[in-house]
């Protein structure tokens, strides 16, 4: 295998040496991973689905049961009242707005208390130069945000006076992941005590939660936990690496609802869609899901351990509770991390001849590098890497089908990065 890969000796042996000593790390993980499948196998069991359920259909999609029956098999793994899941759903950005503007009205106050959204959001909720773009701002709706405490932990006190200052406060976000800040993720029981103290003094705030990267990582999902609203993208975790695009809105019957109408238009919903290509990786993807979750999670593990073995800053620590799937490594120099992604292409079975260069991302404010060798393009529940190119030039490793696709991907990109 070294000989294949050109993989030193040296390298293998620091990355088996990290393996060798997680085991008491990785038990928890499958242990997750078993119960959120059996979950999600005891869910497809209750809504009966079948081999009709993955056939196509076109046009108006009319009594299309395959979408139906996705759209309540979702709703039954997330303990959601109701939940659209649809193919027409292009990412985790669009899953979110949708869920955004089905709620927000003009003169409705929007406040994130997670802080500065993920940057292709800002966007969507407008910024001040920007010309008419049909963004939340444009449709007079404000906009507040509220910073994570030094812990990382939403500062409750401070949401509670940000509602109190606003005059028609109307819904909270919180952005699950990190996204491109040094920060932990926010855990399903952090969510929990959110929802409870918000809705104890605001009880018709709505709150909407940002899940990508999240699903599965845990037993409960933010519905569970008193979110009104989640939305996510299905090339990520739910997908389970086999969905081929797609996204989800979950959570109270009524607003998802009125999502379906923003999906669509008002008066038609979820009633129409159709899709000409089979569901049935809909369906797959979601049964593999909570596996390929637990896959990812051991191999960001593994990253975040010979890092640390390494003496770089990494978050979270190969040993600390994970709420998403995302591992961030800060490199400090911007060789090493172009070099890291190259490492990580090279490991790709798809594209792996393609080197990655920065670029002007739609949607973002600085150059994006992404490796990203993947069978559905820009899957990031698949071995990928991105990040901006800016100091302190932190790369957030994330995914891979397979816990050795993960550990092949670290040897070549610390062969890449020639720093042993």
């Amino acid at each position: 295998m070294r000989i294949q890969f050109n993989i030193s000796k040296t390298v293998e042996t620091l990355v088996n040496d990290a393996e060798s000593s997680l085991s008491h790390v990785f038990k928890p993980i499958a242990t997750t991973a078993e119960a959120n499948q059996y979950k999600v196998i005891d869910a497809f069991r209750q809504e009966n689905i079948c081999q009709r359920h993955f056939s196509p259909t076109t046009g108006y999609g009319y009594s299309d049961e395959g979408r139906d029956a996705l759209c309540r098999l979702f709703a039954r793994i997330f303990k959601a009242e109701k939940a659209v899941i649809s193919p027409h759903i292009v990412s985790g950005t669009h899953a979110i707005s949708l869920a955004l503007y089905a709620v927000l009205r003009p003169l409705d106050t929007l406040i994130s208390v997670t802080g500065k959204p993920y940057d292709t959001l800002e966007n969507v909720i407008g910024k001040e130069k920007t010309p008419d773009t049909g963004s939340l701002r444009d449709f007079a709706v404000s906009y507040r945000q509220v910073e994570l405490l030094p812990s990382g932990s939403i500062d409750i006190a401070r949401v509670e006076r940000v509602i109190k200052s606003c005059e028609r406060p109307k819904a909270v976000l919180i952005q699950r992941s990190r996204g491109y800040h040094w920060r932990k993720a926010i855990s399903t029981l952090e969510i929990r005590e959110f929802v409870i103290a918000i809705k104890q003094i605001f009880p018709d705030i709505i709150v909407i939660v940002d899940n990508c990267y999240g699903e599965f990582c845990e037993l409960e999902e933010p519905v569970e936990c008193g979110a009104d609203l989640v939305a996510g993208s299905l090339i990520k975790n739910p997908g389970g690496g086999i969905a081929p695009t797609g996204g989800y809105v979950a959570g109270r019957a009524d607003l998802v609802a009125l999502a379906e109408n923003r999906l669509t238009c008002p008066g038609l919903g979820m009633e129409v869609g159709s899709y000409e290509a089979p569901y049935r990786p809909f369906f797959q993807g979601l049964f593999m899901a909570p596996h390929t979750v637990g896959e990812a999670l051991k191999g960001s593990v593994l990253f975040a351990k010979v890092f640390e073995m390494l003496k770089f800053d990494v978050f979270p620590k190969h040993d600390e509770k994970r709420s998403d799937i995302t591992q961030s490594i800060k490199l400090l120099d911007e060789k090493l991390l172009l070099a890291y992604t190259r490492g990580i292409q090279k490991a790709a079975a798809i594209d792996s001849q393609a080197e990655p260069v920065p670029w002007d991302m739609p949607g973002y404010d600085d150059q994006i590098v992404m490796a990203a060798g993947t069978f559905v393009q820009g899957a990031s529940i698949e071995l990928s890497a991105d990040a901006p190119v800016k100091p302190p030039y932190i790369v957030y490793a994330q995914g891979g089908l397979t816990y050795s696709h993960m550990k092949l991907g670290l040897m070549m990109a610390l062969q890449e990065m020639n720093i042993i």
